[in-house]
């Protein structure tokens, strides 16, 4: 019931973001929906939110270093007509650094699991990774009606 009525207010705060607002105040912002959901869904306590953000919060960032680095290594390389300048030696170290950094975030996020087992629930970890892909799943049909709109 929490889910029907919080889940609509998040999404209606989203769309009245402003467009005059940089990238990072955006970003910002969505974090700390991001966080208000997460906390509504796990029905975290005082004293696990006191230590599940802090492990939470450097997992999202290790994580997004990585994802940007693999980006800028993927989007260096994927230019138009670049893949078929590239040598056979060269995708094959393309290939090798990309699988390392999928590989380097599959560790991480194996990490950060092990991690939250003393900090959480088990049955919370899983409702963390629901609560994950709903809200990024809702902010990317956000996303999605305001360029339409």
């Amino acid at each position: 019931m929490k889910t029907k009525f919080i889940l609509p207010i998040i999404l209606l705060f989203i769309s009245f973001v402003s467009f005059s607002q940089n990238f990072k105040e955006k970003r910002e912002k969505v974090k700390a929906l991001k966080v208000a959901y997460i906390t509504e869904q796990l029905e975290l306590t005082t004293e696990e939110a006191q230590k599940f953000w802090p492990v939470y919060n450097a997992f999202d960032d290790n994580q997004a270093e990585l994802r940007h680095e693999k980006m800028r290594a993927i989007l260096d390389r994927f230019r138009p007509g670049s893949v078929d300048k590239l040598s056979e030696k060269e995708a094959s170290a393309l290939l090798v650094q990309m699988e390392s950094l999928e590989e380097n975030l599959f560790n991480l996020r194996k990490k950060f699991i092990k991690d939250l087992q003393g900090v959480i629930s088990a049955k919370k970890i899983i409702k963390l990774k629901k609560a994950e892909e709903d809200f990024n799943r809702e902010l990317l049909k956000q996303m999605r009606e305001k360029r339409r709109g």
